[in-house]
């Protein structure tokens, strides 16, 4: 399968890395909150046409790498993941509405982008294994 895809005018190739966190960072997205997450950046990227390579929720952060047509533009895609997935996660859970910092934000203001070129591949395994990575980490940090 070729790595580019076609259009009715174009034969495109734009895979973009994204990441973006909850108000405050806070370390929620986990359990049912998660599975909420992941579900709602499917359909809503999906209503888009884009195509999720890889999505990694952390407990404080989302990473996704994923293929975008040319003819949708990034912020719109971004506005549309993050305000349909707060509306729908703060339906969900009312419980977040009423703690006096969420107020109704849940994520927090911007995102970051990047295109991903010939390192592809690297790109992927580092947003695939850095979850493991982080446990490790505060697990070497527990020990001292």
């Amino acid at each position: 399968m070729s790595r580019f895809r076609k259009l009715t005018h174009a034969i495109w190739h734009c895979q973009y890395h994204i990441v973006w966190v909850p108000k405050y960072r806070f370390r929620i997205l986990e359990g049912e909150l998660a599975q909420e997450v992941r579900a709602c950046i499917r359909i809503f990227s999906g209503q888009s046409h884009c195509e999720i390579v890889e999505l990694n929720i952390q407990k404080d952060h989302v990473h996704l790498i994923i293929m975008v047509p040319p003819k949708v533009a990034i912020s719109e895609l971004m506005g549309r993941l993050k305000g349909r997935s707060a509306i729908r996660i703060l339906k969900n859970h009312p419980k977040l509405r009423k703690n006096r910092y969420w107020g109704n934000h849940f994520w927090a203001p911007g995102y970051c982008v990047d295109t991903v070129g010939l390192d592809t591949e690297m790109i992927r395994r580092y947003v695939r294994y850095q979850e493991a990575h982080e446990k490790k980490i505060e697990q070497q940090q527990l020990k001292f």
